[in-house]
C-alpha cells in the first residue's frame, strides 16, 4: 500500500496542509512540538480510526475550530487507487468514507490499510500493563482476520454485562449469568486460538529481526499465556464465580491474556537494559510488518517510525535503517530532530527520499 497524497485540515496544531509523498522514504524533520508526529497520528488514524495517543476524538480539532478532515489518496500493491476520508464536527459523530461511500461500521475498515507504528512509546510494551501486550495482539490479528474483530467485540460486550450483573448490589440471576458466561466461553476459545495461531507463527520472524538487529547478542523468548491453556474456558470461568461476585469483576478469560517476554533466559521487565527493551520493541514492530506482508491481507503495510534512535548505539540503528531500506520494506515514513542525523542515514541510498521540514504544523518539501 502507497500513501500518494495527504489532506489535513484543522488536525491537531495542522490547519491546512496538502502533502504528496515519495512511495518509499519520507523523512520529517523539525524540532520537538512542531507537528511531526502529529502528520504521523493523521495517517494512523485513517487505517485505525483512532489516534494513536488521544482516545478523546473531540480533543483532536485544532484550537477554536469547529471540525477536522483528513483524506489520503493511496494506491494499492495492485496500482488500484484508494481513498479514504475522515472528517468529525465538534459535537457530532465522525464520519468514515471510502471512496466516497460512507461505512456503516468502522470495523469494517480495518485491515484496508496496514499499517505499523514504531514508536518511543512501544516500550510500554515491555513495562506497562498486560492489556498493552493483549493490544499488540489484537492490533495485528484484526488487520488480517475480520472475524476475529467480530469476536472480540462480542466478547468484550457479554464482559460487560457479566461484570455490571456481579457488583450489583441485588444477587445475580444464575440462570443469565450461565448465558453470559456460555458466550464468553464461546468467543473467548475463538480469540485464543486465534491469538495461539499468530504467536506460534510470528515467534520465529521475531526472533530474526531481534537476531539481526542485536548481532545474536541476547537470547530472547516469548510465551503466550491464557487461562484457556487451564482447560474448557467455560469451566475455568464458573470455578470461581463466587470470588467474581466478591470482587465484582471477572477475573478469568482471555481480557486476562499476556505475553511474557524474557531475555538470556530471563524476565526482559526485570533484566533488560534500556537499549535492549527498545531492541526488543522495534524487533517485535518489524515482525509485525513482515508478518502482516504475508498474511491474508498480502498487502505492504506501511511503516511509521517515530523518534527511534535514542537509547540506541551507532551499530544497532544501523542495522535497523538497513532492513527498513531493504527492499521487502515498502513506503516508510520517518521522523526525527536532526536533518544531518537523517542526510547521513539515506548517504548512499538508491531509492527515492523526500525530506520535509515541519515548523508549526507547516510542511514544506525541501530541495534536494
Amino acid at each position: 500500500m502507497i500513501l500518494k497524497t495527504l489532506t489535513i485540515v484543522n488536525f491537531k496544531n495542522i490547519g491546512m496542509a496538502t502533502v504528496v509523498w515519495s512511495p518509499k522514504m519520507n523523512c520529517l524533520v523539525g524540532r520537538n512540538g512542531m507537528g511531526k508526529t502529529n502528520v504521523l497520528d493523521a495517517i494512523y488514524y485513517l487505517s485505525f480510526c483512532r489516534s494513536i495517543s488521544n482516545p478523546i476524538d473531540s480533543q483532536l480539532i485544532k484550537h477554536e475550530e469547529p471540525y477536522f478532515m483528513i483524506e489520503g489518496q493511496y494506491a494499492t500493491d495492485d496500482g488500484e487507487p484508494e481513498t479514504v476520508a475522515c472528517a468529525l464536527k465538534r459535537g457530532s459523530k465522525k464520519r468514515f468514507k471510502r471512496n466516497n461511500k460512507e461505512y456503516r461500521k468502522l470495523a469494517d475498515h480495518i485491515g484496508l490499510l496496514p499499517i505499523v507504528l514504531v514508536a518511543p512509546s512501544d516500550t510500554n510494551l515491555i513495562d506497562g500493563q498486560s492489556e498493552d501486550r493483549r493490544r499488540l495482539m489484537d492490533m495485528v490479528i484484526s488487520q488480517y482476520d475480520r472475524m476475529y474483530m467480530d469476536s472480540l467485540v462480542r466478547y468484550s460486550k457479554v464482559l460487560q454485562q457479566r461484570n455490571t450483573l456481579l457488583k450489583a448490589d441485588d444477587e445475580p440471576d444464575p440462570a443469565l449469568l450461565d448465558i453470559l458466561e456460555e458466550q464468553m466461553a464461546v468467543e473467548g476459545e475463538t480469540i485464543y486460538k486465534a491469538r495461539k495461531n499468530f504467536v506460534d507463527k510470528f515467534l520465529p520472524v521475531f526472533n530474526s529481526y531481534h537476531n539481526t538487529i542485536a548481532d545474536s547478542k541476547d537470547k530472547v523468548g516469548l510465551e503466550y499465556v491464557s487461562h484457556c491453556q487451564r482447560g474448557p474456558l467455560i469451566e475455568v470461568i464458573r470455578r470461581d464465580r463466587m470470588k467474581d461476585r466478591c470482587v465484582g469483576y471477572s477475573l478469568h478469560g482471555v481480557h486476562r491474556d499476556d505475553l511474557n517476554f524474557t531475555i538470556n533466559g530471563h524476565p526482559l521487565k526485570k533484566e533488560g537494559s534500556q537499549g535492549q527493551n527498545k531492541t526488543f520493541a522495534i524487533a517485535l514492530k518489524l515482525a509485525q510488518f513482515d508478518f502482516l506482508k504475508h498474511t491474508a491481507s498480502a498487502t505492504t503495510p506501511i511503516l511509521l517510525l517515530d523518534d527511534i534512535f535514542d537509547k540506541l548505539d551507532a551499530d544497532r540503528v544501523g542495522r535497523i535503517v538497513d532492513i527498513v531500506l531493504s527492499d521487502n520494506f515498502g513506503q516508510t515514513f520517518i521522523t526525527d530532530t536532526e536533518s544531518a542525523h537523517l542526510e547521513n542515514i539515506l548517504r548512499g541510498y538508491t531509492h527515492d527520499y523526500c525530506i520535509y521540514d515541519v515548523k508549526e504544523g507547516e510542511i514544506c518539501l525541501r530541495e534536494k
